[in-house]
C-alpha cells in the first residue's frame, strides 16, 4: 500500500461529502469516522426516513452509503483530484439492521491505471454484526 495523500484528514473527507455528492446523499447524514490508505469508515445515522416496516434500514440507503464510502476510500489512495465513476456494485444482504446506526467500511483491494476494485462491509454500529457485503469496480476518468 502507498501513503495516504497529503492533506487527507477526516474534516477534508467530510467536506467532500458536501462538495462532490448530490444533495440527497447529503441528507443521509453520513459522518466520516476514520480513514487509512485505501480505507474509509462512515457512520449512517438511524433515521425514520430511511426505515422500512419494522424500523429496518432500507437497502437503497445502504447501497448509496456504500457507493459513497468507496469513493472516499479511493480518494485516500489516489488523491482528491481524480474523477471516477461506478462501473459495478454487487451486494449481498445478510440480515436486517434495525434500531442502530450503520457503520460502512470501504476498502480498496486493487487500484490500477483505469480501474479500482473494492469491497465494503456494512455492520451495526452498536453490535458490529455484518448486515451487508458489497464488491465494487470504479473506472478512473
Amino acid at each position: 500500500m502507498g501513503d495516504t495523500p497529503p492533506g487527507t484528514t477526516v474534516d477534508a473527507l467530510q467536506g467532500l461529502l458536501t462538495d462532490w455528492f448530490a444533495p440527497w446523499i447529503q441528507t443521509l447524514g453520513l459522518q466520516v469516522e476514520s480513514f487509512a490508505d485505501g480505507e474509509v469508515t462512515l457512520r449512517l445515522p438511524q433515521s425514520e426516513q430511511l426505515a422500512r416496516v419494522g424500523g429496518m434500514l432500507c437497502g437503497q440507503a445502504m447501497m448509496a452509503a456504500a457507493d459513497t464510502a468507496m469513493v472516499l476510500a479511493i480518494v485516500t489512495r489516489l488523491g482528491s483530484q481524480r474523477p471516477m465513476t461506478t462501473v459495478q456494485l454487487n451486494s449481498s444482504f445478510l440480515k436486517p439492521l434495525s434500531n442502530q446506526d450503520a457503520r460502512i467500511t470501504a476498502r480498496v483491494l486493487r487500484a490500477g491505471k483505469s480501474l479500482v476494485f473494492g469491497e465494503i462491509d456494512i455492520a451495526g454500529a452498536s453490535d458490529g454484526r455484518s448486515v451487508c457485503r458489497a464488491s465494487t469496480t470504479y473506472a478512473l476518468l
